[in-house]
C-alpha cells in the first residue's frame, strides 16, 4: 500500500494541474467502485482467479490516491486562492510561532479573507510575512492572532547561486508558495484566538515551560539546549555547539525524535507497572500512557518524528495489551501511510521526516543482524554492544541521505553517541521532572550536565580526523549510492554473489564519479558571478583555489548562504577575499587602477568616482563592471570604450539596473545582472 502511494504523491507534486485534479475525482471514484464491488462479491465473481489483475487494481488505486492528495494538498490549485486575485488587503491569522531576527519577524499565515475595493471576498492559502518591526512600540504576535494587512505579494523566489538552499521548495513543502515584506504600519491587528485551539494551548504551555527553564538555568547556551532538547523549542542555538552536534553525529538529540518518546514510554512504563496487577489496571495503564505520549508530542508541536513514534508506540502498545502479534515494518509502513493520507502528503519532502522513518527502518533491519556478529557474556559489556549496534544500524540506514542534505561524515559517530547516551536520558528526566514535578532542586545538576555534555561533544569534534567534510552528491550519486547499499546488503545477507557484484560494480562507477569530479575540478577554470540582494561576489576559480572578489566577510551570513556553498561544490580549499578597493597582484590575477586583468581577459571597473576618460589610452575590455550607480550612459560608454559584456551588480539601484539593462539590450550586448536573475558561471578554459 505504502509505496505506491508514496509514487502518486511524488507524481502529483510534479504534475501539479487543476485539470488532472478533476480528472481524478471521477477515477478515483470509478476505481473505489470498483474495488468495492469486487470485495462485495469476491465468491460469486471467482475473483481468487484473478489476483494478478486485482493485485494490479489496487495498486492502481494507492497511486491514484497518491496523486489525488497531492494535488487536493496543494493550495494554489484550488479556485479561491487569494494569489489569483491582486487584492487591495487580506485578513490572516498567524499560523506559526512568530521568530524574530534583529528588527524582523518572520511568520507564516494562513489566508481566510481578501478585500477588492473594500468588498470582502473568502479566500484561501498560506503566505509567508517578513515583518519590518517599529523600533518604538513594537507589535508583538502570537499564534492564531487576525491580522490585516496590505496586499503586495509576490511568488517565492528561486534560488539563484550554485548550490544555494532551495527556499522556494522548502516552502513549498509546506504549501507556501507567496511572500510578503511589510511594515508595521501596514499591519493591523484585529483579534485572536483564531488558529487551532490545541494547537494554540500546546504552544502557550510550552512557552509556560521554557519561561521556567530560562529562570532556572543562568546559562545561555544550556538554556538553548535544554528547551530545544525536552521541548522542541527553537531556541538561538550558537554556531559553535550546533557544529559539535553536527560534526559528531548527533544532532538527532537536539531534535525532539523518537528516542525522546521511547525514553519517555519507559519511565511511564516503569512507574506505572503497578498498574499490571488487574485487568483494569492494565487498561487505565495504557490509556494513560497513549494519552501522556499524545500530550508530550502536542507540546512538541507535532514534528514528523514525534508523530511517527506516537502512532508506532501506540499501534505497539495496544497490540500488546489486546495480545495481538505485531510486524514492526507493518507499523512502520502503517504510520507512514496515516501521516501521508490524513495529515499531511507533503511530510513526504520533509528531511526529518525521511531520516526519521529510515533510522527506525535500520534498527528494525540492520540492528539484530549487527548484535549477532559478536556474543559478550557479560552483562554490560552485551549492553554496551547493543548500544554499538544500534548506533550502527541507524547511521548505515540513513547514511546516503545523510551525506546527501548535510555533506559530511562523522568518523566518530559512535563513541559520541555512546557519550551521551546516558546524559541524554538523564536530561530528559530530569527535564521533565523540574516542568512537571517542579523539582527545582535538580536545576543546577540539570545545567552541570549540559555544559559537560557540550563541552565533551565540542572536544570530539575537535580531534584529528572527526569527520569528513564537504561531500557534495548529485542525485544520480545519491541514486548510485542508495543502490551499492541495497545490492551489498541483500548480497550479504542472504549470501548471494550476484548482488555482492553487482553491489561491487556500482561502488566502483560511484568512485570513477568521484574521480573524474575531482580531476576536473582541479584543472577548472571558471569565473562564477553571484546573484545577490544587495551586495556583489565574483570567485576566479583556478583549480582549487579562488579569488573572490566581493564586499563579504569570512564571517558574513551572507557569504556562508550564498557563496560558500557553491565554493564548496567545486571543492576549492583555498579562497582569497579581496575587495573593490584593494590593489592585488598573483600569479593569474593582477588588480590595479579599477581594472582587472585574469589570464588575459580584461575588466574594467566604474563605480560613481571613476572617469573612464582619465584612461590613458582607447582600451577594449571583456567586461565593464557597473557598481554603486555611476552616472554613465552605456551608448556613450560605448563610443568611448571598446567592450562586449556588462556586469550590474546588486549594489546599484533598482531602476538603474533595470535602465542598464535596457541599454544592454538596444546595444546588443550581452548583460549580467546579479540581482534577482540566475548566477552566471563562465569557462574561461
Amino acid at each position: 500500500m505504502l509505496l505506491p502511494l508514496i509514487c502518486g504523491i511524488i507524481v502529483g507534486y510534479y504534475f501539479q494541474n487543476e485539470q488532472l485534479l478533476r480528472v481524478l475525482y471521477f477515477v478515483l471514484a470509478l476505481l473505489l467502485a470498483l474495488s468495492a464491488f469486487i470485495n462485495t462479491f469476491y465468491k460469486k465473481l471467482k475473483a481468487w482467479n484473478y489476483k494478478k489483475s486485482i493485485g494490479t487494481l489496487y495498486y492502481l488505486l494507492y497511486f491514484t490516491t497518491g496523486v489525488f492528495i497531492s494535488l487536493f494538498h496543494t493550495d494554489f490549485l484550488h479556485s479561491n486562492y487569494f494569489a489569483k486575485k491582486q487584492y487591495d488587503q487580506l485578513k490572516v491569522y498567524v499560523n506559526d510561532e512568530p521568530q524574530q531576527t534583529n528588527d524582523i519577524i518572520r511568520f507564516e499565515v494562513v489566508v481566510t479573507n481578501g478585500y477588492l475595493n473594500q468588498k470582502p471576498e473568502n479566500c484561501s492559502g498560506n503566505l509567508m510575512i517578513a515583518l519590518k518591526l517599529d523600533s518604538l512600540s513594537p507589535i508583538k504576535l502570537n499564534y492564531g492572532d487576525e491580522l490585516l494587512i496590505t496586499a503586495e505579494y509576490l511568488p517565492v523566489e528561486p534560488p539563484y547561486n550554485p548550490a544555494e538552499f532551495d527556499f522556494k521548495a522548502w516552502l513549498a513543502a509546506k504549501n507556501i508558495y507567496h511572500q510578503t515584506f511589510i511594515r508595521q504600519e501596514q499591519l493591523v491587528k484585529l483579534g485572536k484566538n483564531k488558529g487551532n485551539p490545541i494547537i494554540k494551548y500546546a504552544l502557550e504551555v510550552r512557552k509556560r515551560q521554557v519561561d521556567i527553564y530560562r529562570k532556572l538555568i543562568k546559562d545561555d547556551e544550556a538554556f538553548a539546549v535544554a528547551s530545544t532538547l525536552i521541548l522542541g523549542y527553537r531556541a538561538d542555538l550558537s554556531k559553535e555547539t550546533l557544529a559539535a552536534y553536527s560534526k559528531t553525529g548527533t544532532i538527532h538529540a537536539l531534535s525532539v525524535s523518537g528516542m525522546h518518546v521511547g525514553i519517555i514510554y519507559i519511565m511511564l512504563n516503569w512507574l506505572l507497572g503497578f498498574l499490571d496487577r488487574k485487568k483494569a489496571g492494565r487498561i487505565f495503564k495504557v490509556a494513560l500512557i497513549c494519552s501522556l505520549i499524545w500530550y508530550y508530542s502536542l507540546l512538541t508541536g507535532f514534528s514528523p518524528s514525534v508523530l511517527r513514534s506516537a502512532i508506532m508506540l501506540t499501534a505497539f502498545i495496544l497490540a500488546k495489551q489486546f495480545q495481538r502479534s505485531s510486524n514492526s515494518y507493518n507499523i512502520l509502513a502503517f504510520t507512514a501511510f496515516g501521516l501521508l493520507t490524513l495529515y499531511d502528503p507533503f511530510l513526504i519532502w520533509d528531511v526529518g521526516f525521511q531520516l526519521s522513518f529510515l533510522a527506525v527502518l535500520g534498527l528494525v533491519y540492520y540492528q539484530p543482524k549487527i548484535y549477532k556478529w559478536w556474543y559478550f557474556k557479560n552483562k554490560w559489556a552485551d549492553k554496551l554492544w547493543s548500544a554499538v549496534a544500534m548506533s550502527l544500524a541507524a547511521q548505515l540506514a540513513t547514511l546516503p541521505l545523510s551525506i546527501y542534505y548535510f555533506h559530511q561524515f562523522p568518523v566518530y559517530f559512535i563513541i559520541s553517541n555512546l557519550f551521551i547516551l546516558l546524559p541524554i536520558t538523564f536530561l530528559m528526566y530530569m527535564g521533565i521532572a523540574i516542568l512537571l514535578l517542579r523539582v527545582y532542586l535538580v536545576a543546577p545538576v540539570f545545567e552541570w550536565l549540559i555544559t559537560f555534555t557540550n563541552t565533551g561533544l565540542k572536544w570530539i569534534s575537535e580531534l584529528p580526523y572527526a569527520g569528513i567534510t564537504e561531500i557534495w552528491l548529485n542525485k544520480w550519486q545519491l541514486l548510485l549510492f542508495c543502490l551499492f547499499m541495497i545490492c551489498l546488503t541483500i548480497g550479504l545477507v542472504h549470501f548471494k554473489k550476484k548482488y555482492i557484484y553487482g553491489g561491487l560494480a556500482t561502488l566502483l562507477i560511484l568512485q570513477l564519479s568521484f574521480a573524474y569530479q575531482k580531476i576536473t575540478s582541479l584543472e577548472q577554470e571558471e569565473l562564477v558571478l553571484f546573484s545577490l540582494r544587495k551586495n556583489f561576489a565574483a570567485a576566479f576559480i583556478n583549480g582549487n583555489e579562488s579569488i573572490l572578489f566581493t564586499d563579504l566577510a569570512e564571517n558574513d551570513r551572507n557569504f556562508e548562504f550564498f557563496v560558500k556553498p557553491a565554493l564548496d561544490q567545486k571543492q576549492v580549499k583555498n579562497i582569497h577575499f579581496l575587495k573593490w578597493e584593494d590593489e592585488f597582484q598573483s600569479k593569474n590575477l593582477i588588480k590595479n587602477n579599477h581594472q582587472i586583468n585574469y589570464n588575459g581577459r580584461q575588466f574594467l571597473l566604474i563605480d560613481e568616482k571613476f572617469d573612464y576618460k582619465k584612461l590613458a589610452q582607447k582600451h577594449k575590455f571583456d567586461f565593464i563592471w557597473m557598481h554603486k550607480s555611476p552616472k554613465q550612459r552605456l551608448p556613450q560608454l560605448r563610443n568611448e570604450i571598446q567592450f562586449s559584456n556588462l556586469i550590474i551588480d546588486a549594489s546599484n539601484k533598482d531602476y538603474l539596473i533595470a535602465k542598464f539593462g535596457q541599454q544592454a539590450d538596444s546595444l546588443k550586448l550581452k548583460a549580467y545582472i546579479l540581482k534577482k536573475q540566475m548566477a552566471a558561471t563562465l569557462k574561461l578554459n
